[in-house]
């Protein structure tokens, strides 16, 4: 599993929240869901995103995308001066900011909201609910603002979701969910392919680490070490040990500590596995060394984390 497949089994949208916002100026909504991931994408006319903090704000025009990470509030509106009419807070309640209830004057059908069903602007907007641990050193290298201008990429999943988003057909919520997850992909894999990608990405493309890496994510539970893994790629102990360090920025054992203890921290949230199950399919030999690495990286124990204590 490499670190984008990593995505799509860590924050997997369930249930995601996903609406069609239909709005016509002046228009302004301040965003506190707390979510940790969203995705918004304008199908028509245009919308500008505040982001929080001293950021600047970023256009975006029929055709662009933006993920924004949380849980820090931002703002969607026509223009960055105009003042918020509406504030989403956690659970997707939607209130004026004098807290009047909004959900049922702004409907406008089935995940459908806004000032006018034929508004200048169209925005569609996922926001993934949970932060997923495989997915930590992914999305941990993202810039709270990111965006992708149409002619930046190609991608159909857009106007699918667009043409979905107001079904109400068996099923729906899934197939939602899923063309939530593709575009999300696309995006970043659009992303990550250009200069600004994080240092691990771009390692992947170089043949000798790029191998590496990929053993190591697609066998996390063998006995690797350096030796070991130099011989399957066919360098020298020392000439990977150099060459991967120079390229993802930490030795590969750092690295592969890193992504078991990211696997472990999925499975014990997303499983009934017990601790020792989880140890061995990550590569710990057994329950107590697993949990002394989770300690020690995490300040909680496996069970600890699993219950919900934060780490």
């Amino acid at each position: 599993m490499d670190a984008l497949a990593g995505l799509l089994d860590g924050p997997r949208a369930r249930g995601a929240f996903l609406l069609r916002s239909v709005l016509d100026p002046p228009w302004s909504i301040r965003v506190q869901d707390e979510a940790p991931l969203t995705v918004v994408s304008v199908v028509r006319g245009h919308a500008w995103i505040v982001p929080p903090g001293a950021a600047e704000p970023v256009p975006l025009v029929a055709g662009d995308v933006a993920v924004v990470l949380g849980p820090e509030p931002y703002t969607v509106a026509d223009h960055p001066d105009t003042v918020p009419q509406a504030v989403i807070h956690p659970g997707q309640r939607c209130e004026t900011p004098d807290g009047r209830g909004l959900a049922a004057s702004m409907g406008l059908g089935v995940r459908t909201w806004g000032t006018n069903p034929d508004g200048g602007t169209m925005m569609l907007t996922g926001a993934y609910p949970v932060r997923g641990e495989v997915s930590r050193r992914l999305l941990d290298a993202l810039p709270t603002l990111l965006v992708l201008r149409e002619d930046e990429w190609d991608c159909p999943v857009v106007p699918l979701l667009a043409a979905e988003i107001a079904k109400d057909e068996p099923g729906q919520e899934a197939v939602l969910d899923r063309l939530l997850d593709l575009l999300l992909i696309a995006v970043l894999r659009a992303w990550f392919a250009r200069a600004d990608a994080p240092a691990w990405y771009r390692a992947l493309a170089d043949p000798v680490v790029g191998r590496a890496v990929r053993l190591l994510q697609h066998n996390p539970a063998h006995p690797w070490t350096v030796a070991g893994l130099a011989a399957e790629v066919g360098v020298s102990r020392a000439a990977l040990a150099r060459r991967f360090t120079d390229l993802v920025g930490e030795p590969p054992m750092a690295f592969l500590t890193g992504w078991r203890l990211a696997l472990a921290a999925d499975l014990l949230r997303g499983t009934d596995a017990t601790v020792g199950a989880v140890a061995r399919q990550v590569g710990y030999g057994s329950s107590f060394s697993l949990s002394t690495a989770f300690k020690r990286e995490r300040g909680v124990s496996p069970q600890e984390y699993r219950t919900g204590r934060p780490g």
